[in-house]
């Protein structure tokens, strides 16, 4: 029998305008799907700020619910994989772009795309990390796995206010690493510091407009969540064999630079690419997260809303003031 939800839905209008409203479903108007699940949390993402503004780049058709992240109970199970009770996790996939996704009380997915929670975690736990923990886990083990290891230098996060870039301060640090923190959010320096960053630097630091191909070495990794000129500047001022993992576009989708840093310094930029990472590499990461990058002390820089609150809060994202993670709790 159909289970009636709540959930976030966000409609085209015939003017072009998109509205957003809380508004009852069923589980029969969910997509196909091995696995349904209860879902008691979510998490807020860039790209679901920019679905739920109406960004046809991310979500193709309307009316839809957002949300690239979900932790619940599996209700019913079509695979042997799941059983009903079983607490798991979606990030990723389709979950949230075209598949109706983890802002409302129910999911249904593939059983592919369901991780079960690790044991160090709860469900609003694991939603603290999201997909922008698992993200940031992703880039830090491609720096280390390109030999950028805590004693190597410093390691430079930009955008390091946000949801990305707060935890990978945080997980870098944990993992020993001398972080230094890039904002223009420089009221935020002390919740940096306590995230674990050594440095706090301004944005204008690294966005060089002098036009030179290289510049002074000041990096021996990064992690850029802005683009554009700021990721042209981490390139031309990394240290001999450097590496940046490039994450965000928030500054621009544009990249103007030259060969030089690459053929003079043998320096790497690696692409992070979250959504479609396989399931052994999900795993791992998870596992990770769950142990080496587990982070204590979280509530300083968690905030939570539920569905009628969440309208501000993907506003706030959209014009660049949310700062931390923000949780949505679903169930009460």
């Amino acid at each position: 029998m159909a289970q009636e939800f709540q959930a976030f839905v966000v409609e085209e209008q015939s003017d072009g305008t998109f509205i957003r409203n809380v508004q009852t479903r069923t589980t029969d108007d969910l997509p196909k799907g091995d696995v349904l699940i209860k879902v008691h949390y979510s998490s807020l993402n860039y790209k679901d700020a920019l679905s739920a503004n109406g960004h046809k780049g991310i979500t193709r058709k309307y009316p839809h619910t957002p949300g690239v992240d979900a932790s619940g109970i599996v209700e019913h199970s079509l695979t042997p994989l799941f059983k009903e009770g079983d607490e798991v996790l979606v990030t990723g996939y389709d979950l949230g772009m075209n598949t109706a996704g983890g802002f409302a009380q129910y999911i249904r997915v593939p059983a592919e795309w369901i991780v079960k929670i690790p044991e160090n975690l709860t469900l609003r736990k694991s939603m603290f990390y999201g997909t922008a923990g698992f993200t940031a886990g992703i880039a830090i083990s491609r720096l280390q796995h390109n030999g950028i290891s805590p004693e190597k230098g410093k390691i430079l996060v930009t955008g390091a206010t946000g949801g990305v870039g707060s935890l990978a301060v945080a997980m870098l640090a944990k993992s020993g690493y001398y972080v230094v923190a890039s904002t223009g959010k420089q009221e935020q320096k002390e919740f940096l510091m306590r995230l674990g960053a050594k440095e706090i630097i301004g944005r204008e630091e690294v966005n060089d407009k002098s036009g030179k191909p290289m510049l002074q070495k000041r990096w021996q990794g990064a992690i850029d969540n802005v683009g554009g000129n700021t990721l042209a500047t981490i390139i031309k001022s990394l240290n001999t064999g450097g590496v940046v993992a490039v994450i965000g576009l928030v500054g621009s989708d544009k990249l103007c630079t030259t060969v030089y840093p690459y053929i003079l310094r043998g320096v790497s930029a690696v692409g992070i690419d979250s959504a479609e990472r396989p399931m052994d590499e999900r795993l791992n990461i998870w596992n990770r997260i769950s142990n080496e990058w587990f982070l204590q002390d979280t509530e300083f820089y968690t905030k939570e809303c539920n569905l009628y609150t969440l309208n501000q809060e993907l506003d706030l994202i959209l014009e660049g003031k949310q700062t931390g993670k923000v949780i949505l709790k679903l169930q009460k």
